[in-house]
């Protein structure tokens, strides 16, 4: 016995170039039918939150199955899955397409190679779901952008509650945070932690997506953005408080990755930040505001 719910959609052109679209979503649960052998054309993630059963990709392997777990069903592989009979599944699954998927791949969000993920969680993945469930009601105007905007969020969670990652971020990745404005080379990184170089960047990969030297450009650039706009530091300052000697390089390197000069960057945003600048994380039931303005004596006549 089990029960079912699902919607399709069909994506105009013009969404798909959000990047990323979703093509479906259901809800199921008990001891669902054996679905496959068979490919698709499309990625799909079925998230499953309770129960157990099997997996059997394209290498022929039978894997066991238990949740919290996620499956990767990528586009052109075989897939071969089914919950156990006896126990069933709670399982949530979303269809999707798009030019995105390949940037979600390199940044390790979708892992072709990985089809059967342990999770630590399933909430904030249903969650995501959720939106897309309530976006496929009949007659819905914003449907096919409330659940692109979706899929996007469901990636991400589904990232973050990957078991071995944890959602704070690896220790490795949370060290290089720390010490990222440190005049250091990649090498020095690693040694700082008794890795190799190649050692840091499998870890980097894994926890990031992107390289050690990308992911703490990254964090450098971003903070020499807010010294730029928050406070009125010169330039050549800012590079040695983001970990560059050479403000001429940073200049460039800035110009070359934001796309514009460092002053020019500054003129773009604003000249100055009411307040200045802090480090400190706002509260979101209490969001900074600007005080108004006194009316001056003579704005109005008396």
């Amino acid at each position: 016995m089990y029960h079912t719910w699902m919607r399709y959609f069909t994506p105009s052109p013009a969404h798909h170039r959000l990047g990323l679209v979703c093509l479906g979503v259901g809800l199921q649960h008990g001891a669902l039918p054996v679905v496959g052998p068979r490919v698709l054309d499309h990625h799909v993630a079925v998230v499953i939150s309770a129960g157990r059963g099997w997996f059997r990709g394209a290498d022929g392997r039978r894997r066991t199955v238990t949740a919290p777990a996620l499956l990767w069903l990528t586009p052109g592989v075989s897939h071969h899955y089914a919950p156990d009979p006896d126990t069933g599944w709670d399982e949530a699954f979303v269809d999707f397409t798009g030019p995105a998927t390949a940037a979600y791949a390199d940044l390790g969000y979708i892992d072709p190679d990985r089809p059967v993920v342990a999770l630590t969680d399933t909430a904030t993945a249903r969650t995501a779901i959720g939106r897309i469930v309530r976006a496929a009601r009949q007659g819905n105007p914003f449907l096919e952008v409330e659940t692109a905007a979706a899929v996007h969020e469901l990636l991400v969670a589904l990232r973050r509650v990957r078991a071995g990652g944890g959602s704070d971020g690896h220790p490795v990745l949370q060290a290089l945070a720390r010490d990222a404005f440190q005049p250091l080379s990649v090498a020095e990184h690693a040694a700082r932690h008794g890795m190799t170089p190649a050692e840091l960047r499998t870890a980097v990969r894994r926890g990031a997506g992107c390289s050690p030297k990308d992911y703490l450009l990254g964090i450098r650039l971003g903070r020499a953005k807010e010294l730029l706009v928050g406070t009125e530091l010169p330039v050549a300052a800012i590079a040695r408080r983001v970990g560059y000697d050479d403000p001429a390089y940073f200049s460039r390197l800035f110009a070359r990755r934001v796309g514009t000069a460092p002053v020019h960057f500054r003129e773009q945003q604003c000249r100055s930040v009411p307040g200045g600048f802090t480090n400190r994380v706002p509260d979101p039931a209490r969001p900074p505001t600007i005080p108004p303005c006194a009316p001056a004596d003579d704005v109005l006549p008396r």
